[in-house]
């Protein structure tokens, strides 16, 4: 019997396509989950959602995580603190010209008011063609936009197991480390047996690309090589950053890259395929909060859709249509804008209504750079990579290499301090200090390098408000080693999420921003500070899991694979020694 396991384990390998065709890459995000196989042209993206039914010892209230609402914006410094930033933002607006050397023109707000004051619905069709999700035979959970489309009478948990990047830890219900672990798997194992036909027998005959933020969280990363590994019951799999695959997936050996998702904005200098450790920030906001700071201008331009609350599901993904639609960061599209969009609800009639708008267009995405806009009240806004704490699992860890050093620098310095007393003479003993275990150790001191693998954390650590993204960018590079690394970052900003990069007339502010802000001593050897927004004319919200797909091919990266066996056998240890990236 154990002859024919080793047997079936072995098959796979032999019959192995050639171009990938049984390595799937697997993108989580806050808001998307992208999954599909090396070969794909393009991957299934999914919202990162489950709504679970109620056990029967829960309490009877639902809990919903909410789409773009989050802690932190009801403080009562909120509102003071937007409109200082709403002021900055108008003058920033204004100091920038258009591409005509013109000032923008300014709207005043009773024009839009007063118009939007008088706008009338319109019925355009009887059905809008929308149907609650199918629920007759009371599913235990549904995942993606079935989930979203839930009818809210229902009975159902809605989770969304990442936020901000990070396991969505918190005191509610499904909050614990092991059912968000569970979600996961539940929705990750569904996306790929309905969507690319796999069914959970075969997994062991696929490989994994696992793509994880820059800044992680070593026991985080630790708890999805085991999903993938021991639960999902992957073949092997290889866990990589997001920074270092959106180079691969660009064809950019070097580069600034600016990740601006859902929730989180993330920076990171990379150069020949490292990411800098001390370049990397991860920012709290991202385009959720783009959308609600929009909708609060909305509710200010008074929007005649007046039903409309951000708690409510189908209200926030409409939200987010207006938000994708009409938010630009174009100078010259200034003055008055005659808008219309469709409000459909499942089983309810189609509602047109028109809207006017001045300058909110422009200076919802603003807050990208003004994140006090946001409202974001007591909140740590700017996170770094933290030091390793140590696992239990991997003994020899950099932990025990620094006490190993230490020992062996102590122990030096105690023998060299045991050959000079013995070559004093005897006269010298009188005049010995009456502790000598406080002399020794303060030879100890004097003689002791510094820990070669020593990891310094940059003076970002100490960081407490919000940067905005161009403040960002320069931070990073600045914490670059070399003069050269940093000329080479500002030669080549890369930006990728749906967070910034799908805006009209993103490259144009982010460049200008960038150039009028870096330090005068670069600009003089820097020939042109070039921002990539969609290399290869590519979605970049895509360019991150492309760069998985090119890496699981490239002939460098086939000793990086852990084996199932191996994660079983090793765990950690293995994780430390194959790691892409210095664990």
């Amino acid at each position: 019997m154990e002859q024919e396991e080793s047997s079936n384990e072995q098959a796979p390998e032999a019959s192995e396509p050639v171009f990938g065709n049984n390595i799937l890459i697997i993108h989580p995000g806050s808001y998307w989950i992208r999954i599909g196989r090396a070969t794909d042209a393009y991957p299934v993206s999914v919202p990162h959602v489950i709504a679970r039914k109620p056990k029967q010892r829960e309490s009877s209230q639902n809990f919903e995580d909410k789409l773009i609402i989050r802690h932190g914006i009801n403080h009562p410094n909120s509102n003071s603190q937007k409109q200082h930033a709403l002021k900055m933002v108008q003058q920033a607006i204004w100091a920038k010209k258009t591409s005509s050397g013109q000032r923008r023109q300014n709207v005043a707000l009773s024009e839009v008011t007063n118009y939007n004051d008088e706008v009338q619905p319109q019925t355009l069709d009887d059905n809008s063609g929308l149907t609650w999700t199918p629920n007759s035979e009371q599913s235990e959970f549904f995942i993606g936009e079935e989930a979203l489309y839930l009818d809210p009478n229902e009975s159902y948990h809605i989770h969304w197991p990442i936020r901000q990047g990070r396991f969505n830890l918190h005191a509610g219900v499904g909050g614990s480390i092991t059912a968000v672990l569970q979600d996961m798997e539940t929705i990750w194992s569904a996306i790929i047996e309905t969507k690319l036909d796999i069914p959970s027998k075969d997994f062991k005959n696929y490989k994994v690309v696992l793509l994880v933020p820059d800044i992680y969280c070593r026991p985080h990363v630790k708890e999805l090589m085991n999903l993938v590994l021991t639960r999902l019951g992957f073949g092997a799999a290889i866990i990589h950053q997001e920074s270092v695959c959106a180079l691969y997936g660009s064809g950019i050996s070097s580069a600034c890259v600016v990740d601006v998702g859902d929730q989180k904005t993330s920076i990171s200098c990379v150069e020949d395929g490292l990411s800098n450790r001390n370049s990397r920030l991860c920012m709290g906001y991202g385009g959720s909060d783009v959308t609600r700071c929009f909708t609060s201008l909305l509710q200010r331009a008074h929007m005649p859709y007046r039903e409309c609350q951000m708690e409510k599901t189908m209200d926030a993904l409409l939200l987010i249509e207006l938000k994708e639609t009409f938010c630009h960061l174009d100078q010259d599209l200034d003055g008055t804008q005659l808008l219309d969009f469709h409000v459909r609800y499942p089983n309810s009639p189609t509602i047109m209504y028109q809207l006017k708008l001045g300058d909110e267009t422009l200076q919802a995405p603003m807050g990208l750079f003004y994140p006090q806009l946001f409202g974001i009240v007591g909140e740590k806004m700017v996170k770094t990579q933290q030091r390793n704490q140590g696992d239990a699992e991997d003994a020899h860890d950099e932990n025990y290499l620094l006490q190993t050093q230490q020992q062996a620098a102590k122990a030096k310095a105690l023998e060299k301090a045991a050959a000079e007393n013995n070559n004093q003479d005897g006269n010298a003993n009188t005049n010995r200090s009456t502790s000598p275990t406080n002399h020794h150790n303060d030879i100890i001191q004097a003689e002791a390098p510094p820990p070669t693998i020593s990891r310094r954390i940059s003076t970002s650590q100490s960081l407490d408000k919000a940067l905005g993204v161009d403040q960002a960018i320069l931070h990073s590079i600045d914490c670059c080693s070399s003069e050269e690394t940093k000329k080479k970052m500002y030669s080549c900003i890369l930006v990728v999420g749906g967070g910034l990069g799908l805006f009209q007339g993103a490259v144009d502010m982010l460049q200008y921003r960038i150039q009028s802000k870096m330090p005068p001593s670069f600009r003089a050897v820097v020939d042109k500070v070039e921002v990539i927004c969609k290399s290869k004319d590519m979605d970049p919200r895509l360019t991150v899991w492309k760069g998985g797909a090119v890496l699981s091919c490239l002939d460098t990266a086939q000793e990086l694979w852990i084996k199932q066996k191996e994660w079983k056998a090793m765990g950690l240890k293995v994780l430390r020694e194959r790691s892409p990236f210095v664990w």
